[in-house]
């Protein structure tokens, strides 16, 4: 068995699941920064928190194209 890339796909897996997390939860805190009455929140945390969104969903996306045998054909 070649270990070395049994790790590489284990690390790559790893890493791109805490992007997704991150950039998820990033959004989530931002939209809630921007969504509070009492403060006065800049208007680009709005548009950050729904960039984060999208970023997340893009990676996402990206990954069901590595899944999905129709798509590497």
């Amino acid at each position: 068995m070649k270990w070395l890339e049994l790790l590489t796909v284990g690390g790559a897996t790893l890493v791109s699941a805490v992007t997704v997390v991150v950039l998820y939860s990033l959004g989530v805190r931002l939209t809630a920064i921007a969504g509070d009455q009492r403060a006065a929140a800049p208007a680009w945390l709005r548009s950050l928190a729904y960039t984060c969104f999208a970023l997340c969903g893009l990676a996402v996306l990206f990954g069901l194209y590595l899944i999905i045998p129709y798509f590497s054909g």
